[in-house]
Formats: structure tokens, C-alpha cells, sequence
């Protein structure tokens, strides 16, 4: 029932372009605790001018949960992940309307409150015997946790909406000529020879140690930079507000022995905090640990050796990280990779060897001598040969001849001809439906891309991040 109320008044591409709208967030934050029924600033984000409270979020949240069967509550509240995503939904369509919203404003429009009557009388769901009933309104209402006001404010927003962002619905003509032309280019097919020159054709001798270091000294092999790194994790739902504090109290005199000289160890033992010690790893390589997530490796890597990071609240907690050890990036020493280096030699030999064959077979093939080893094939831009073979002879001009390099293997390519496509109605058709999409898709990114420039979206990172639990 909800669902259709909200949708009455909106177009489906007003929908699709609320529904594509980013984030491009700068967070300003606040030093108030939000959460629950404390005071201050209870502002989740804002939208240009507007703001989208914390109260606006769950409302809608609850809404959103109440049109879903049990299933799907479950789903959402057995996985953590599953419930980020959701939130996050929840937040982004609400930041979308807001900026539909500020430029209906901004132009100027107004939908009066007879509008509104109109409007709530033609729903069917508030009919009875083919007329406006309020009992039947009054019954819909109150089980879809609206009040009079909540509704109308919502449908005014509704048609508003559908007022700035309607236009990106216009059906976009494509003229026949521009199908025909895109029609020749993806269903036309290419006449050509191909012959293949493999790598593995070519035999090579061992190499001796000195052509093997020449051969290092123009590939050297680096050692990607390591770091090895210990924390000190105090831990506390910090979604729950007398966890947070006493928490955050533990963690303040952590912080304070540490500055005054005191080992992390020492500090974390003398707290009853969890210490860890973590030894050298890669950027890409890191060990199995909870703390150790994406955004956490960044600032690792980013951070400087012997120092020892700021307070960082997480969701389980407060932490305290210290790189210990850089073992910077370097280059590996010859010896050490020396035995992995000698197939790498003999390939690249084989494939110098490889390349002055095809190229025999070009000049050949130049002189109108025949292509030897070929094959013949009608391609299409998906099917025929190897797709560097597809790749070049839709790329290259008829009449072109070519070295085309593969995995491990040489082709040379006769480009002999182009075949025009045979006329299929249905087929065109489809085309003329799929670019008629792509034009109005890159309208909707343009306008999309105009109205996160004109009402840009800044979010509150502390409420925000104690509202997903970041």
C-alpha cells in the first residue's frame, strides 16, 4: 500500500534518478552525542540549504521495514552487512528527494492544497462504492503510521518531485540513419586470413650468469614494502551509550600513559586491554584480524615508523595502533631470484625469436606472396578467432596486414574484406530501443551530476558514524 502511495505521483524515471544519486559527502561533525533521546544537534545530513534529520532517517527506516514481510526483517537484522545496506538505502533516497525537493524551491514550484485534495481523493485505496470515504482514509493512515499532515507534506514532496525530475523522461528520438549506421558497425562481419606464430615454437638454451643478470638489471623484481605493527584494542559496544562512556574512559588513560612513556604493552596490561602484537606484512598481504579492514590498512600504511596513532573509535571499541617497523619497498637481491628468473629469460627469448618469424611472414605477406600457415575465416566483432585476432581486424582498415601480439603468440592479420549485415527488422528494433535507454541515461547522469553540484551533500560524520555504527 505504501509503496504505491509513494509512487502515484512519480514518474518511473524521477524513481531511477533518485535512485542513482550519490554521495559526495564532506563531513563537518559535531561534539554532541546523538544517539538516543540526548540533545543537540540531531542533524544527519545535509542537503545544499536542507537538513535530513535523524529523526526523518528512522522514520522512513520504520516505514520502509513495515511494507516487508517477516522474512525479509530477518534477513536484514541477521546480517550486519545486509543492514549497512539497507541504512544506507534508506539515507541515500532520502538525501535524493531532498535534492529534487531544493530545486523545486529553487524554480519556483508550488502545488497548492487543493491539489493535495485532489489527489488524496483519487486514490483508490480511499474509495468505497466509487467514492472518497475518510473512514477508509482514516483506516489506511493509521496503519501506515502517517499522520494527516505526514501524508500530505509526503505527497506534495511526491508531485514535486515528479515536477523537476519528470522531464528526464521525455522519450529521446534517434534518427534512422544513426541506427543503420551503429546496425552496420555491430553486425557486420570481417573476410580475413590469420596466421599464428607461438612462442613455444622457438627453443632456447639455458642462459649464462652474466646474460641472466643483464636480464635482471633491465626487469628487476621489487619487494613490495612491509610494516609490522601492534594495537591496543579497548572494547565496548560503542552503539550503547554506558558502554561508550566507560570505554572511552579506559581508553583516555591508556592514552595518557602512553603519552607520558609508558609501553603500549605496559599501558594495555595495566587497563585490562587487549594488546597485539602483528608481524611485518604487505599492504596486500595483511594477517587475519578484525581490526585490520580496508580503511584501517590505509592509514596504516600512511602512518610513520615508531609512532603511535590518535584515539580511533570503532564500532567494537577504542583503538590505539603503532607501526613499529617500515621495511621499505627494495630491490630483491640476484641470488635469491635467480632460479625464477631463467624461464623468464628463455620466454622473452622465445618471444624475440617468435616476433622476427612473424615479421617474415609480414614482409611475405606485403610482397603478395602468400600468408603461410593461415587461416580463413568470416569473423564477427564476438566470434571467429582469438579476440586480439577480432580486436585488430574491426580496428584496422580492409586491405590492412598487421602483427597482432597475444598471450604468448604472434598473429599476422590480412584484413581481405568487410561483409555488410543482412537487414533484420527485429534486430534493429532492439537497437533502436537500447540506444533511445543509453541517450536518456546520459541525460539522467548529466542532470544527476548538475544536482549534486547545486545542493551538494554533507553529512554529520559523528552522528553518521554512531547511526551505522562506523
Amino acid at each position: 500500500m505504501l509503496e504505491y502511495l509513494r509512487n502515484a505521483s512519480e514518474k518511473p524515471i524521477a524513481k531511477i534518478l533518485i535512485g542513482i544519486l550519490a554521495f559526495s559527502f564532506v563531513g563537518w561533525g559535531v561534539a554532541e552525542w546523538i544517539f538516543g533521546g540526548a540533545v543537540g544537534d540531531n542533524t544527519l545530513v545535509r542537503v545544499g540549504g536542507a537538513e535530513v534529520s535523524a529523526q526523518q532517517f528512522n522514520a522512513e527506516k520504520s516505514r520502509e521495514l513495515a511494507q516487508m514481510s517477516r522474512e525479509q526483517q530477518r534477513d536484514i537484522y541477521a546480517d550486519a552487512a545486509e543492514q549497512a545496506r539497507f541504512s544506507n538505502n534508506v539515507l541515500m533516497n532520502l538525501a535524493g528527494q531532498q535534492m529534487a525537493l531544493n530545486r523545486a524551491d529553487d524554480l519556483g514550484f508550488v502545488v497548492s492544497d487543493k491539489r493535495i485534495a485532489q489527489e488524496i481523493r483519487l486514490f483508490p485505496d480511499f474509495q468505497e462504492n466509487g467514492e472518497f470515504s475518510t473512514f477508509m482514509f482514516d483506516r489506511v493512515l493509521g496503519s501506515s503510521g502517517y499522520s494527516e499532515a505526514q501524508f500530505a507534506d509526503m505527497l506534495r514532496g511526491n508531485i514535486l518531485r515528479s515536477m523537476v525530475l519528470g522531464g528526464a523522461g521525455a522519450p529521446i528520438a534517434v534518427p534512422d540513419f544513426v541506427v543503420d549506421a551503429a546496425y552496420n558497425a555491430r553486425y557486420a562481419m570481417r573476410d580475413i586470413d590469420y596466421a599464428t606464430v607461438k612462442f613455444s615454437d622457438f627453443s632456447v638454451a639455458n642462459p649464462t650468469d652474466e646474460q641472466l643478470e643483464q636480464f635482471y638489471n633491465q626487469n628487476p623484481q621489487m619487494v613490495p614494502e612491509k610494516r609490522a605493527v601492534s594495537y591496543v584494542l579497548i572494547s565496548a559496544d560503542t552503539t550503547k551509550p554506558d558502554e561508550y562512556d566507560a570505554g572511552y574512559a579506559t581508553a583516555i588513560k591508556v592514552e595518557d600513559d602512553i603519552i607520558a612513556g609508558e609501553t603500549m604493552a605496559d599501558a594495555a596490561k595495566k587497563h585490562n586491554a587487549k594488546y597485539v602484537v602483528l608481524s611485518e606484512f604487505e599492504r596486500d598481504k595483511r594477517p587475519v584480524d578484525a581490526v585490520l579492514t580496508d580503511k584501517m590498512i590505509a592509514r596504516i600504511f600512511a602512518m610513520d615508523e615508531a609512532v603511535e596513532s590518535e584515539m580511533i573509535e570503532l564500532k567494537d571499541g577504542f583503538l590505539f595502533v603503532r607501526v613499529d617497523k617500515i621495511y621499505p619497498e627494495h630491490k630483491a637481491d640476484f641470488e635469491n631470484v635467480k632460479s625464477a628468473l631463467i624461464q623468464d629469460w628463455k620466454k622473452e627469448e622465445q618471444k624475440k625469436q617468435a616476433y622476427v618469424r612473424a615479421n617474415e611472414l609480414l614482409v611475405g605477406l606485403n610482397n603478395n606472396q602468400d600468408l603461410k600457415g593461415k587461416k580463413s575465416a568470416k569473423v564477427s566483432r564476438t566470434d571467429g578467432a582469438p579476440i586480439e585476432v577480432l580486436v585488430a581486424a574491426f580496428r584496422d582498415a580492409v586491405g590492412t596486414n598487421s602483427i597482432v601480439p597475444g598471450a604468448d603468440v604472434f598473429y599476422v592479420l590480412d584484413v581481405k574484406g568487410a561483409i555488410a549485415p543482412s537487414q533484420d527488422g527485429q534486430k534493429k528494433a532492439k537497437l533502436k530501443e537500447e540506444m533511445q535507454g543509453m541517450l536518456q541515461n546520459n541525460l539522467i547522469e548529466d542532470y544527476n551530476s548538475f544536482l549534486k553540484r547545486e545542493y551538494p551533500i554533507e553529512i554529520n560524520e559523528k552522528t553518521y558514524n554512531r547511526f551505522f555504527g562506523m
